[in-house]
């Protein structure tokens, strides 16, 4: 879970003050299932724009591009808390959870974040991530072989697209077989914020409880697993405190999960609507490196990130002040016709494809390589062992499709197959 997961969420439901304003429009169930008309409308007539609960919205790539990287933005955890709590409602209950993550990367501003990622790091590395490649592989054709054994017919974010991140987290941490249902279900709550702001205050208490005794395992037994890997890490004499290490354990385990997850229903959604590209991809599996690039620009999984003004700033001829929240769009960056020649045209050999998606500047996300190379062995594994895979009839219409209502992610919470 991530402050983009539960703000957006929470926002969601939070009411809406002005039927015209252009940030509300984002709520409507229009944009829930396509909000880059709306984006490139931002765009033209407020690309820097706030809103009427005074939170300012980002829409053009060299705003958005350098908003990730100015320092004067924000993530730190005791500002957003102030700043969610000033805003009353849902969004008030919600800095309780914010207060409660603790000091971890993604809530922390350099020099913090600074040393925290060198030691993460320094364990998480690009060796580790590909080494887990071939069991990937083995996982996305066991997960394809249940699939197709249960029917002709498939729900993709059921069958592939859940199960495949949280089994490839679990393995990479150590997690025991016997102990991912429970793992699952506290994932499922922290995501949920529907249920409850309470459901998932408990869900924190008995994750970090559960992650506090591998940690504790893994220090008297270690293994060949990340949590080891973190624990002994260190530069120049600087070791993770226990609170940091149990902080950079939880946020490494549950980030990435609904990420790569939206990442693979939406790539794999964006290719049979484009069945010119399907096919190109078919022709030439070697592209699906650059596929997965482009399936990441064109149906960005995080929509938008979270930072809070530090100093005032001036940004696209607007004046924002210290203490307001400001989402910078990544998914309208990335189809910004200033920055992408025709962007609106998926082309799985895209070049010179620099999007914002994985984010950029100092919050880079640190799990970036370790989602690509599992939507590259999904997609392609999908696209090669299923050559009739298309959209089943209830999916073909697309305001049949359910995407969840968080704004700043984008999530397909079905995605009926037929094969």
């Amino acid at each position: 879970m991530t402050t983009t997961d539960t703000l957006g969420e929470a926002r969601g439901s939070a009411g809406l003050a002005r039927p015209d304003d252009l940030a509300a429009a984002l709520y409507t169930p229009e944009a829930r299932r396509d909000p880059y008309p709306l984006y490139a409308r931002m765009r033209r007539e407020s690309p820097v724009h706030r809103s009427a609960q005074g939170i300012w919205h980002l829409t053009r790539y060299t705003d958005v591009d350098a908003a990730l990287g100015d320092l004067r933005l924000s993530n730190d955890r005791d500002r957003m808390t102030r700043a969610l709590g000033g805003l009353g409602g849902n969004l008030k209950a919600l800095s309780r959870l914010t207060n409660r993550l603790g000091r971890v990367m993604t809530n922390t501003d350099p020099p913090d974040h600074a040393r925290l990622r060198k030691l993460a790091n320094r364990a998480f590395t690009a060796r580790r991530v590909e080494a887990l490649r071939d069991g990937i592989q083995a996982t996305v054709d066991q997960l394809i072989d249940e699939a197709v054994a249960a029917g002709p017919t498939m729900d993709l974010i059921e069958a592939i697209a859940s199960p495949l991140p949280l089994s490839v987290v679990c393995e990479l941490f150590g997690i025991p077989p016997e102990d991912r249902p429970q793992v699952k279900t506290w994932f499922r709550r922290l995501g949920n914020l529907t249920a409850g702001i309470e459901q998932a205050e408990a869900a924190v208490d008995q994750y970090e409880e559960y992650l506090s005794g591998l940690i504790r395992q893994r220090r008297s037994e270690p293994g060949d697993d990340l949590i080891s890997a973190l624990v002994a890490t260190q530069a120049h004499d600087d070791r993770l405190t226990d609170s940091e290490l149990l902080s950079t354990c939880f946020v490494l385990i549950t980030a990435g999960d609904e990420t790569t997850a939206n990442l693979i229903g939406n790539g794999v959604l964006a290719l049979l609507r484009h069945p010119d590209q399907l096919a190109r991809l078919r022709e030439d599996p070697a592209l699906i490196r650059t596929a997965v690039e482009e399936l990441a620009r064109y149906d960005t999984p995080t929509q938008s990130i979270v930072r809070v003004v530090a100093e005032d700033v001036e940004i696209g001829g607007q004046l924002l002040r210290e203490g307001e929240l400001v989402y910078p769009f990544l998914a309208a960056a990335n189809r910004d016709p200033d920055r992408f020649e025709d962007p609106d045209r998926l082309d799985l050999a895209r070049p010179r494809n620099r999007h914002l998606s994985f984010g950029t500047g100092p919050h880079f996300c640190l799990g970036g390589p370790l989602a690509r190379l599992q939507t590259e062995v999904a997609v392609g594994t999908l696209v090669r062992r299923l050559p009739h895979l298309r959209l089943a009839d209830e999916a073909a219409d697309g305001a049949a499709l359910e995407w969840r209502p968080n704004p700043l992610q984008r999530h397909l919470s079905v995605l009926p197959l037929t094969y």
